[in-house]
């Protein structure tokens, strides 16, 4: 079974991800990230509380790159997919706002 990233890396990629929001992404108040068997799921809070599922993303062994799967609500499932940059990985925020693109444009601040 694959490892979850070290709690250093665990809570680093928590902030990273924060920060990026409140920069990027007005629409959430926080990013909730949870760890299991090596994947980090991904979710956003809506300001109403609401919390959103975004992504996974898969640990690969450095801190920067991360493989990245679309939570598909028609399935309430995650599926493996590709950043708009045509790679199946890349930088937590990356994947982050392709997630948070697809579900949160055309909603209101």
């Amino acid at each position: 079974m694959p490892k979850n990233p070290p709690e250093s890396m665990q809570r680093h990629l928590r902030q990273r991800l924060n920060t990026h929001a409140a920069e990027r992404w007005p629409q959430l108040t926080r990013v909730h990230v949870r760890f299991r068997a090596g994947f980090a799921y991904v979710d956003g809070e809506l300001k109403e509380g609401e919390r959103l599922p975004l992504c996974r993303l898969r640990f690969a062994g450095v801190l920067h790159t991360w493989g990245f799967a679309l939570y598909l609500a028609s399935r309430d499932s995650y599926q493996d997919n590709f950043l708009p940059n045509g790679l199946p990985s890349g930088s937590p925020e990356e994947c982050l706002d392709c997630a948070s693109g697809l579900y949160l444009d055309g909603m209101p601040a």
